[in-house]
């Protein structure tokens, strides 16, 4: 691998260059939302973009790091906001950071019977954990766009997240957004 550089927009979040991508539309999202007519109409009925990720590949080996950014779509899925899948690194025991570029977010993360909610914005470092499954939110009306650096070798492991799903939900009440248990009891309001 040599030393390269790389355009960042910090305003857009558009990676230059970038060598791989990854477009993931409500259809892609089937069963992340609690409201599952809402997510069928929406991706029946135009199937709009929820998020994509730009990246720059470099070999899958230790040592090596990836760099990445996410733009979030503004939009909800009924009382839920537009929201990445989430998931747990394959190497559980590998961390992730990510600086906020551009609109405003939430990351979600939990680890075993722990949750947590940082809120995100421009110029916010946020730190994943090791071991803590992460998803990321967009609660503005503009897209939410962060960097992402995470060990090359960590890998993406969605199927638990499809399966067991995430202990939090965000969702859209009248006074903004508000964090709830998966099962619907609010937990507090967000930002």
């Amino acid at each position: 691998m040599e030393p390269f550089a790389l355009a960042l927009d910090l305003a857009t979040g558009r990676l230059a260059p970038h060598t791989s991508s990854i477009v993931r539309r409500v259809s892609d999202m089937r069963g992340m939302y609690a409201d599952g007519e809402a997510e069928r109409q929406l991706a029946s009925g135009g199937d709009p973009v929820v998020y994509e990720v730009l990246q720059y590949d470099v070999p899958t080996e230790s040592g090596q790091l990836v760099c990445c950014t996410t733009v979030i779509h503004a939009g909800l899925v009924g009382d839920e906001y537009f929201m990445t899948k989430g998931h747990f690194h394959e190497k559980r025991e590998t961390g992730e950071v990510y600086l906020g570029l551009a609109g405003r977010g939430y990351l979600l993360l939990f680890v075993d019977d722990r949750a947590a909610e940082l809120e995100m914005g421009p110029g916010t470092l946020a730190y994943v954990p090791p071991y803590w499954a992460h998803r990321t939110l967009n609660v503005g009306d503009e897209p939410f766009t962060f960097l992402g650096v995470y060990p090359a070798d960590a890998g993406h492991d969605y199927g638990t997240i499809e399966k067991a799903g995430f202990p939090r939900r965000v969702v859209r009440e009248g006074s903004g957004p508000v964090v709830v248990q998966a099962s619907g009891e609010a937990t507090g309001a967000v930002g």
